[in-house]
C-alpha cells in the first residue's frame, strides 16, 4: 500500500492547527518558498476573538460545481463555522474574467469582513481585487495572485496545492506504465493561470531528466474546458501510434477518455491532476486514467479561512502557504479519496474497486 500524505484540522483545547506533512516542490506566484499548512495555528484566545467580531465571508470562485470546488468550500464553510463566520454568498465564474469581476462587484454591496477567491486572469480581474483590498476586505486568494498587488498589504496569503509536486507524480505514474518509453501528448490549459502552469512544466521536467525514453511529440493547449474533446480529436488524429496523454486536470482527462475510446483507443495510458468523482471511478476500474497527481482542496479550504483570520487579527501570515501532493493509482484509490474528501468513497467508486 501506498504512503499517504494527509492533512486535517485538530480541535484541542479550543487551538485550531492545521496539520501537512512531506516536502513541498511549489514555488509561490511571486517564486515564495512554501510555508507547510501545519505551521498556521489559532489559540482558543484568538478563535473567541474572530468569533466577537461577527464577521461575514464571501468565496469568490473561479468556475463551481466540480468536485475540486465543491471540496473546497466545504473546507472553508467548516472552518468559517468553527470561528463563527457566516458565508454570505458563493460566485461562479464559468472560467469568465469579466464575469468575475462582476461577481465582484455584486460581492461588495453585501459587505463581507473577507473575501477568498481564486482570479480567473491576473490581469483583468486585477482592478477589482484592488478595490475590494482599499474597501478594507481581508483577502485570501487561492492558487492564482492579481498583478500588482502585495501579500501582508493588499492580501493576506495566497494558499494552493503542491501543483509542481503533483505534476511530478503524474510524470512518474505515465512513466511506469509505459515501461519508461514510448509517445506522449500533453493538452494543457492555454491561458496566464499560475498553477495549472506549474503542472505542466514539472510533467516535463521529469520526462526530460529521468525519462529520456518518453518523448512528448505533441503539446496542445484549449481554453474553454468545454472544448477538450476537439483537441483531443484532433491529437490522437494526427499521432495514431500515441502511446499516452497527460492532462491538465481531471476534466480535461475524462474528455481524453472518451475521444480515446471514439477513436478505439482502449490501450491508451492517462494521467492528470485531481482526484475528481469520475476520474476515481475510473482508476478503481483499471480504465485509461491509470493514476494521477491529487491535490487536497477540503484542506486548501481549511487553510484559507484560518488565514482570514490571520487577516481579521493582524497576525502576521506567511505569503505562501501549500499542502502536499499526493500520488494516487488503483493501488491506493480508496484511501487516497478519504484523505482528499475527508469522506468515504460512493458506492459507485466502491463498485469499481470491487467492494
Amino acid at each position: 500500500m501506498k504512503k499517504l500524505f494527509i492533512v486535517f484540522v485538530v480541535m484541542l483545547f479550543g487551538a485550531l492547527t492545521v496539520n501537512a506533512g512531506d516536502k513541498i516542490l511549489s514555488k509561490g506566484p511571486h517564486g515564495e518558498t512554501a510555508y507547510p499548512a501545519t505551521s498556521l495555528s489559532l489559540t482558543k484566545a484568538e478563535i473567541a476573538k474572530v468569533k466577537a467580531g461577527n464577521h461575514t465571508a464571501a468565496i469568490v470562485l473561479h468556475y463551481a460545481g466540480n468536485d475540486w470546488s465543491t471540496a473546497q468550500e466545504k473546507g472553508l464553510r467548516d472552518t468559517f463555522g468553527k470561528m463563527g463566520i457566516k458565508v454570505v454568498s458563493v460566485t461562479d465564474a464559468q472560467f469568465k474574467a469579466e464575469k468575475q469581476v462582476s461577481d465582484i462587484e455584486t460581492v461588495l454591496a453585501l459587505e463581507p469582513s473577507i473575501i477568498v477567491s481564486i482570479p480567473t486572469d491576473p490581469v483583468s480581474t486585477a482592478p477589482a481585487y484592488k478595490k475590494a483590498a482599499k474597501q478594507g476586505v481581508t483577502i485570501v486568494f487561492m492558487d492564482n495572485v492579481p498583478s500588482g498587488m502585495t501579500a501582508g498589504k493588499d492580501y493576506v496569503s495566497v494558499v494552493s496545492a503542491d501543483n509542481y509536486g503533483n505534476g511530478v507524480a503524474s510524470a512518474h505514474i505515465m512513466a511506469k506504465e509505459l515501461g519508461k518509453k514510448g509517445k506522449i501528448g500533453v493538452i494543457f490549459l492555454d491561458v496566464d493561470f499560475f498553477v495549472t502552469n506549474q503542472r505542466v512544466e514539472a510533467f516535463e521536467a521529469i520526462m526530460k531528466s529521468d525519462y529520456p525514453g518518453i518523448k512528448v511529440v505533441e503539446k496542445s493547449g484549449f481554453t474553454d474546458p468545454n472544448k477538450v474533446s476537439v483537441v483531443a480529436d484532433a491529437m490522437l488524429t494526427k499521432n495514431p501510434d500515441l502511446d499516452g496523454i497527460f492532462a491538465v486536470w481531471d476534466g480535461p482527462a475524462e474528455s481524453v477518455v472518451a475521444s480515446a475510446r471514439a477513436a478505439g483507443r482502449k490501450d491508451l495510458i492517462v494521467t492528470t491532476i485531481d482526484l475528481g468523482n469520475n476520474a476515481a471511478r475510473i482508476i478503481a476500474e483499471g480504465g485509461m486514467i491509470k493514476g494521477l497527481g491529487a491535490q487536497l482542496p477540503y484542506d486548501q479550504g481549511v487553510a484559507e479561512a484560518t488565514l482570514a483570520a490571520y487577516g481579521l487579527l493582524g497576525k502576521k501570515a506567511p505569503p505562501y502557504v501549500a499542502v502536499p501532493a499526493l500520488a494516487v493509482t488503483k493501488d491506493n484509490i480508496l484511501e487516497a479519496y478519504e484523505t482528499v474528501y475527508h469522506s468515504k468513497p460512493p458506492a459507485v467508486i466502491l463498485k469499481a474497486a470491487g467492494m
